[in-house]
């Protein structure tokens, strides 16, 4: 069970306590009152008794709304984030693919034109703007491998200095 369905339990009890001392109280009241006469012995001590279950119960309550509001805050649930942050992971993922594939796919055209610069058939120029688009490809995948890799520590780094700053068992 709970620390807060425990306290929410025992703060019930407390009010029907409370509320029973009270109305016992309020009888011998009436009672004493009707009659117009002193307590008997018994009758005061039933009422010393009732006034100190009364006081005991009101402990009681203030000690569990002092516990109540010093409670820790919830857990968040990161769930949503997390969620969130997957979706981009795999979007990212995806780019890095695209930008592998084309890495790739410019690599065989520079090893084709390489083969057919050794034949002399190819173009010097030709080969020139291969090995440039080669160049591109590779620091466009560099970038984003490097936005990648900075949004993952943007991420992570809070998450970190709140588990650092948490005290540990």
């Amino acid at each position: 069970m709970t620390e807060m369905t425990e306290i929410a339990e025992l703060e019930q009890r407390i009010r029907h306590a409370l509320a029973r001392i009270s109305a016992g109280v309020d009888r011998l009241e009436a009672a004493r009152d009707a009659a117009g006469q002193v307590p008997s012995a018994a009758q005061a001590d039933l009422i010393t008794h009732l006034e100190g279950a009364l006081d005991a119960e009101r402990a009681a309550r203030t000690e569990l709304t002092h516990r109540l509001t010093n409670l820790p805050p919830p857990i968040v649930d990161l769930s949503p984030e997390v969620d969130r942050l997957t979706r981009q992971l795999d979007a990212q993922s995806l780019d890095n693919q695209r930008l592998r594939s084309s890495v790739a796919q410019l690599r065989e055209e520079v090893r084709r034109l390489r083969e057919a610069a050794q034949h002399g058939t190819g173009d010097a120029a030709l080969i020139n703007r291969a090995l440039q688009s080669e160049i591109e490809a590779l620091r466009a995948a560099r970038a984003s491998e490097t936005t990648e890799i900075a949004e993952i520590l943007a991420i992570l780094t809070p998450l970190v200095d709140a588990e650092e700053g948490r005290p540990h068992a």
